[in-house]
């Protein structure tokens, strides 16, 4: 399918820039709707009772590695209590493990299990898979200036 040009005819001005922005709003919203749901699909396809919170704490801990349980809970932007609710249920499901820091005794270090991890990456060799499928009928050029734009809203998004 393809997506008709948005691009104005003259000069741009501000009711052009109001309408371009409304629109890359609903084409985020879209993409992010899309997201989720891929998420919790991943996620139930590493456990059944994974849900998508869980999810995400495993992406961080297997892109930055083992952390402290309070770092994470920063990085997940959620409250404490509620992140040692949800590492609870992931080292029940063994999908982490908790140690105290040699450092710190109250502090915890959290880390996927081997299993978890080879499992995420799985999920992940699996979602790269079908973003290829997608992107490759690009061109190159198109899919390097996604990427450059994505990476300057995130930037400006922080």
């Amino acid at each position: 399918m393809s997506t008709p040009s948005l691009l104005p005819q003259g000069p741009a001005d501000e009711a052009d820039m109001a309408e371009a922005i409304k629109v890359t709003q609903q084409q985020i919203g879209t993409l992010l709707v899309r997201a989720r749901k891929s998420i919790a699909v991943r996620a139930a396809s590493i456990h059944p009772d994974l849900k998508p919170m869980g999810f995400s704490a495993m992406m961080l801990l297997s892109r930055c590695g083992s952390m402290h349980q309070v770092k994470l809970a920063q990085q997940l932007d959620a409250d404490k209590a509620v992140v040692s609710r949800l590492l609870k249920q992931l080292e029940e499901l063994g999908l982490i493990s908790r140690t105290a820091d040699p450092t710190d005794g109250r502090a915890m270090i959290v880390e996927l299990t081997p299993e978890a991890h080879e499992r995420y990456e799985s999920t992940q060799a699996g979602a790269r898979q079908l973003l290829f499928d997608r992107l490759s009928q690009w061109d190159v050029v198109e899919v390097l200036r996604l990427a450059e734009l994505l990476a300057r809203l995130n930037e400006d998004l922080d």
